[in-house]
Protein backbone atom coordinates (compact mmCIF):
# COMPACT_ATOMS: atom_id res chain seq x y z
CA UNK A 1 0.00 0.00 0.00
CA UNK A 2 1.49 3.34 -0.98
CA UNK A 3 0.65 6.75 1.23
CA UNK A 4 -0.45 9.21 -0.31
CA UNK A 5 -0.05 11.86 1.88
CA UNK A 6 2.94 12.65 4.99
CA UNK A 7 2.59 10.51 7.72
CA UNK A 8 1.31 12.84 10.50
CA UNK A 9 3.57 12.57 14.01
CA UNK A 10 2.09 13.80 17.29
CA UNK A 11 5.49 14.74 19.79
CA UNK A 12 4.09 14.92 23.06
CA UNK A 13 7.81 15.97 25.25
CA UNK A 14 8.57 19.56 26.84
CA UNK A 15 12.20 19.18 26.54
CA UNK A 16 13.17 21.49 23.54
CA UNK A 17 16.70 19.77 22.77
CA UNK A 18 14.57 16.55 22.73
CA UNK A 19 11.99 18.46 20.15
CA UNK A 20 15.15 19.19 18.00
CA UNK A 21 16.64 15.99 17.57
CA UNK A 22 13.22 14.32 17.30
CA UNK A 23 12.30 17.39 14.47
CA UNK A 24 15.90 16.76 12.91
CA UNK A 25 16.24 12.60 12.62
CA UNK A 26 12.80 13.33 10.88
CA UNK A 27 14.17 15.32 8.49
CA UNK A 28 16.51 13.28 7.55
CA UNK A 29 14.36 9.99 7.43
CA UNK A 30 12.71 8.26 4.58
CA UNK A 31 9.70 9.38 4.95
CA UNK A 32 7.63 12.70 4.59
CA UNK A 33 6.51 13.06 7.95
CA UNK A 34 4.22 16.06 9.23
CA UNK A 35 5.80 16.56 13.38
CA UNK A 36 3.33 18.68 15.57
CA UNK A 37 4.36 18.78 18.95
CA UNK A 38 3.09 19.61 22.23
CA UNK A 39 4.75 20.61 25.83
CA UNK A 40 2.55 19.61 28.24
CA UNK A 41 -0.42 16.77 28.64
CA UNK A 42 -3.36 19.17 28.97
CA UNK A 43 -2.35 20.57 25.37
CA UNK A 44 -1.62 17.37 23.94
CA UNK A 45 -5.71 16.11 24.96
CA UNK A 46 -7.11 19.98 23.57
CA UNK A 47 -4.94 18.72 20.50
CA UNK A 48 -5.98 14.89 20.32
CA UNK A 49 -9.56 16.21 20.75
CA UNK A 50 -9.26 19.36 18.42
CA UNK A 51 -10.68 21.91 20.79
CA UNK A 52 -9.20 25.44 22.09
CA UNK A 53 -7.29 26.16 18.77
CA UNK A 54 -6.29 22.59 17.93
CA UNK A 55 -9.71 22.47 15.47
CA UNK A 56 -7.73 22.13 12.34
CA UNK A 57 -4.79 20.24 13.21
CA UNK A 58 -4.38 16.80 11.68
CA UNK A 59 -4.94 13.77 13.90
CA UNK A 60 -1.70 11.83 14.26
CA UNK A 61 -1.35 8.81 12.69
CA UNK A 62 1.74 8.01 15.24
CA UNK A 63 1.90 9.37 18.96
CA UNK A 64 5.41 9.60 20.31
CA UNK A 65 4.87 10.65 24.58
CA UNK A 66 7.16 11.09 26.79
CA UNK A 67 5.55 10.35 30.56
CA UNK A 68 7.58 13.45 32.86
CA UNK A 69 5.12 16.21 31.22
CA UNK A 70 3.84 19.63 33.03
CA UNK A 71 0.20 19.88 33.91
CA UNK A 72 -0.59 16.27 33.07
CA UNK A 73 2.04 13.50 33.23
CA UNK A 74 2.48 11.13 30.30
CA UNK A 75 0.10 8.19 32.17
CA UNK A 76 -2.76 10.69 32.60
CA UNK A 77 -2.73 11.04 29.05
CA UNK A 78 -2.18 7.77 27.82
CA UNK A 79 -5.13 6.78 30.02
CA UNK A 80 -7.05 9.43 28.45
CA UNK A 81 -5.93 8.54 25.05
CA UNK A 82 -6.92 4.75 25.60
CA UNK A 83 -10.33 5.76 27.15
CA UNK A 84 -11.27 7.78 23.83
CA UNK A 85 -13.33 5.95 20.92
CA UNK A 86 -11.79 8.35 18.82
CA UNK A 87 -8.14 8.23 19.91
CA UNK A 88 -7.57 4.82 21.29
CA UNK A 89 -6.67 3.30 17.81
CA UNK A 90 -3.93 5.54 17.54
CA UNK A 91 -0.42 4.08 18.09
CA UNK A 92 1.39 5.45 21.19
CA UNK A 93 5.18 4.71 21.85
CA UNK A 94 6.47 6.01 24.94
CA UNK A 95 9.48 7.57 24.57
CA UNK A 96 10.66 8.53 27.97
CA UNK A 97 14.18 8.98 30.18
CA UNK A 98 12.67 6.74 32.72
CA UNK A 99 13.16 3.14 33.08
CA UNK A 100 11.63 2.12 36.20
CA UNK A 101 9.82 -1.22 36.00
CA UNK A 102 6.73 -0.12 37.69
CA UNK A 103 6.37 2.68 34.78
CA UNK A 104 7.04 -0.20 32.08
CA UNK A 105 4.33 -2.28 33.64
CA UNK A 106 2.14 0.96 33.98
CA UNK A 107 2.65 2.25 29.91
CA UNK A 108 1.86 -1.26 29.14
CA UNK A 109 -1.23 -1.83 31.62
CA UNK A 110 -2.75 1.47 29.69
CA UNK A 111 -2.27 -0.14 26.17
CA UNK A 112 0.70 2.04 25.22
CA UNK A 113 2.09 0.00 22.13
CA UNK A 114 5.29 0.06 22.63
CA UNK A 115 7.52 1.48 25.64
CA UNK A 116 11.37 2.96 24.86
CA UNK A 117 13.95 4.07 26.85
CA UNK A 118 15.27 7.56 25.40
CA UNK A 119 18.99 7.58 25.14
CA UNK A 120 20.81 10.67 26.13
CA UNK A 121 23.42 11.00 23.71
CA UNK A 122 22.72 12.46 20.33
CA UNK A 123 23.89 9.55 18.45
CA UNK A 124 21.96 7.07 20.30
CA UNK A 125 18.75 9.17 20.34
CA UNK A 126 18.82 10.01 16.22
CA UNK A 127 19.45 6.09 15.81
CA UNK A 128 16.04 5.53 18.08
CA UNK A 129 14.19 8.09 16.30
CA UNK A 130 15.28 6.66 12.60
CA UNK A 131 14.51 2.84 14.10
CA UNK A 132 11.25 4.17 14.77
CA UNK A 133 10.33 5.37 11.48
CA UNK A 134 11.77 2.43 10.33
CA UNK A 135 8.84 0.33 12.21
CA UNK A 136 6.18 2.27 12.36
CA UNK A 137 6.32 3.95 9.02
CA UNK A 138 7.73 1.45 6.98
CA UNK A 139 6.71 -1.70 8.18
CA UNK A 140 3.73 -1.50 9.84
CA UNK A 141 0.28 -0.95 8.39
CA UNK A 142 -0.92 1.97 10.71
CA UNK A 143 -5.12 2.22 11.09
CA UNK A 144 -5.32 5.80 9.46
CA UNK A 145 -3.62 4.61 6.77
CA UNK A 146 -5.25 1.36 5.88
CA UNK A 147 -8.12 3.03 4.07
Amino acid sequence: MKETRPFNILLIEDNPGDVRLTQEAFREGKKEVNLEVVMDGVEAIKYLRREEGFEKRPMPDLILLDLNLPKWDGREVLKEIKADSNLKRIPVVVLTTSNAEQDIINSYDLHANCFINKPVDFDNFFDIIQKIEEFWLTTTILPSMAS
